[in-house]
């Protein structure tokens, strides 16, 4: 029949051949890529090398810091968790010789009011006022506070060893100082320890999902994909929590700026940046899996925005920062595994366009079964080809399912896992929302607009729950 002949029962079933093909073939592409580093993960399982050692987190909390630590803050409107965090941080790290600072902005005094509050006279804390008004970007008030950093270290005559990054919601381990400060010691430029978000159960059914999606997210890019790249000896896409860099590796990103500061302001994924920069700099990164004595992981702690525009934005930016605004700002150099890794990362319109596809299609299939059933139209035709890549793509989602349950079930439970599996769906539609928010985003700095600090707001700190008790014994 000529296509000019088609009628609409007959368009729609073309139309959903073609959208079985694109997105059949991009899912596969998706999932073959997937599939390669789950095989490099069970090799590194298998020989050993994946697994997390076990320590005493009382040898590493109460152990002395090889050097001098400053650990960095930047804080904007943070007035209702930078005390408690502050507070625990102190409390947990009670090493003499680390530094605690927090940037504040000058028109923003009930956050330099909590973090004062919170110290209890401790020397240690050092509040930054930056110049200006808030809020700049998170990566011009981390430039604030290395610039303050910069200024005692002159004025003691007495240099860091380490910088340490966290945001003004997180609850520290006991632990990880210790650990951070015993890896760069044996030669690590840059750090990350795992980042465990906390499950959710103090809100309403949906916020409480929202919140605790991602857990299964955290468990599979820090349990598996970052195990790997570790073992691959690539650059570390840092989270900007829970993460250390040598002094010198932050000198040398500095000394490699015209205005002499590490980061670029204008950036608003500056963490994902630091560690792919000191790697291209010569620098090792490191991640750092150890379990303390009760099976638990030493990791950074903290509650993760729980409505759905906050989320959504979250992740707008986190694709707007790393898939396209990084694609322009440090490009594909590194070497093939490293373009690879580069290209994992900046796949989120890609596959927000292709997930959009694929709900398309099942509206569409649900709309063709019913004309189906009224005798108005006939099913779409299964090709050889068709059938195959349907089956495999069937195989490849079982198996997709299958690794989000035993990485979430490993470290929050089975039933959690299996809340996982089912969170498949909400976690897809915000990915499809987010990544046309960041296209969006990207569209607009492409005119001028320059970069904001978008930043996700936090009302309630886990101490506030008492979810640090354990941690708060030792």
């Amino acid at each position: 029949m000529p296509i000019g002949d088609l009628g609409l029962w007959q368009w729609l079933v073309l139309l959903q051949h073609e959208l079985l093909l694109f997105a059949g073939i991009f899912f596969l592409i998706g999932a073959a890529d997937d599939l390669v580093v789950d095989a490099l993960w069970l090799y590194l399982r298998i020989t050993g090398r994946a697994k997390a050692p076990s320590r005493t987190r009382a040898t590493l909390v109460n152990r002395a810091l090889h050097g001098p630590a400053a650990v960095i803050i930047p804080a904007w409107n943070e007035a209702a968790v930078i005390g408690d965090t502050v507070g625990h941080l102190l409390a947990s790290w009670p090493q003499a010789t680390m530094r605690l600072y927090v940037g504040c902005y000058r028109n923003d005094p009930a956050t330099l009011a909590a973090a004062s509050a919170a110290a209890r006279g401790d020397p240690r804390l050092r509040l930054v006022i930056h110049d200006r008004d808030g809020p700049s970007t998170k990566a011009d008030c981390l430039n604030r506070l290395y610039a303050a950093l910069v200024t005692d270290e002159l004025r003691s005559g007495r240099r860091f060893a380490m910088v340490v990054f966290h945001d003004a919601e997180d609850m520290v381990d006991p632990a990880a100082l210790g650990l951070l400060d015993e890896a760069v010691a044996l030669g690590a430029q840059f750090v990350q320890l795992p980042v465990e978000p906390l499950v959710q159960r103090h809100g309403g059914w949906l916020a409480n999902q929202l919140g605790s999606h991602y857990c299964e997210e955290f468990a599979e890019a820090h349990g598996k994909a970052l195990v790997v790249r570790d073992w691959l000896g690539v650059g570390l896409p840092g989270a900007g929590v829970g993460c250390a860099a040598a002094r010198s590796a932050l000198e040398r990103l500095a000394a490699a700026h015209p205005e002499g500061r590490p980061f670029a302001s204008e950036s608003l994924t500056e963490d994902y940046e630091l560690g792919l920069a000191i790697a291209a700099n010569g620098g090792r990164c490191r991640l750092v899996r150890v379990r303390g004595e009760d099976g638990r992981l030493v990791a950074t702690r903290a509650f993760f925005p729980n409505r759905f525009e906050a989320v959504v934005r979250q992740k707008s930016r986190w694709v707007l920062g790393i898939a396209l605004q990084g694609w322009d700002r440090i490009g594909w150099s590194g070497g093939l595994t490293e373009g690879w890794m580069r290209a994992r990362d900046r796949r989120g319109p890609l596959a927000a366009l292709v997930l959009l596809v694929g709900y398309a299609l099942v509206l569409l299939t649900g709309v063709s079964g019913l004309a189906i059933l009224a005798g108005v139209s006939e099913p779409v035709p299964l090709t050889p080809f068709l059938e195959l890549l349907l089956i495999a793509n069937l195989i490849a989602f079982v198996w997709r399912a299958a690794m989000r349950f035993v990485f979430t079930a490993r470290d929050y439970g089975g039933a959690e896992g299996l809340r996982a599996v089912l969170r498949l769906p909400l976690a897809n539609i915000i990915a499809i929302i987010a990544g046309r928010r960041a296209v969006f985003a990207y569209a607009r700095t492409l005119g001028g607009r320059v970069a904001a600090w978008d930043k996700t707001e936090h009302d309630l700190h886990p101490l506030r729950l008492g979810l640090a008790a354990q941690e708060q014994r030792l």
